[in-house]
């Protein structure tokens, strides 16, 4: 159940950047229509709806938000296997001014989107929808438990099946907390940015809030040390 957080900078930087995840699916299912550009498994389950000429699902955009996360992933994947034995600061900073560079760019999208473009819309569907594959091919190397920063389903799972109330001894429990906990403030920023002032501020939270957590973790000694992704 402990946390140190100052011995392994990691979870607090995954923590973080669930919270960014919130902010994203904010961006995504409350201004760019029924997609999910960090879910992808809620954008397999509502291209299963669009395919079944169910009213108010389209499959361009959810085909557009999985395959900018499969090219996201695929960019990670070659960026953890040319980082292995470099430190790991300069693997976390490489992906952080990807992911970072992509929500910027969807923040300047976002000024079209908001004036009626819909090819802005479906633009800023691929570069967040990449970040977040980047995000999450480079966090699945990474190999921190119970934080995978998008996905909470095993996450509270293992919360309950871990948990004293199930003979267990509830591992982890502090950080499984958290995690949930991290995405849902994400979403209420994120919502209420989104409602508030549109897409625009809320990517460009999103985008600085990852590069400047990265450039506080890339400080930490530990991450002067190589760390081989799988």
């Amino acid at each position: 159940m402990q946390f140190k957080p100052f011995n392994n900078p990691l979870p607090a930087l995954l923590l973080i950047l669930s919270g960014v995840t919130g902010l994203v699916d904010a961006v995504s299912v409350l201004g760019l229509g029924k997609v999910f550009t960090a879910n992808m498994t809620g954008n397999v389950v509502f291209l299963g709806f669009a395919l079944a000429g169910t009213p108010g699902f389209s499959p361009l955009p959810l085909l557009l938000a999985l395959g900018g996360f499969l090219a996201g992933s695929v960019v990670a994947g070659n960026l953890g296997k040319r980082a292995a034995s470099g430190p790991l600061r300069r693997w976390l900073m490489t992906a952080a001014v990807f992911e970072a560079t992509l929500l910027l760019i969807a923040a300047i999208c976002a000024g079209g989107a908001e004036r009626g473009a819909g090819h802005a819309i479906l633009l800023i569907i691929v570069l967040t929808a990449a970040a977040m594959g980047l995000r999450n091919a480079t966090i699945r190397q990474l190999k921190v438990p119970d934080l995978t920063t998008t996905v909470l389903t095993l996450t509270l799972a293992g919360l309950a099946a871990d948990s004293r109330l199930a003979g267990g001894q509830s591992p982890n429990m502090v950080r499984r907390i958290l995690a949930v906990l991290a995405v849902l403030a994400g979403a209420v920023l994120g919502a209420s940015l989104v409602n508030r002032y549109g897409l625009t501020l809320p990517l460009v939270v999103a985008g600085l809030t990852t590069f400047g957590a990265t450039v506080l973790t890339s400080l930490h000694a530990s991450t002067a040390q190589p760390h081989a992704p799988n």
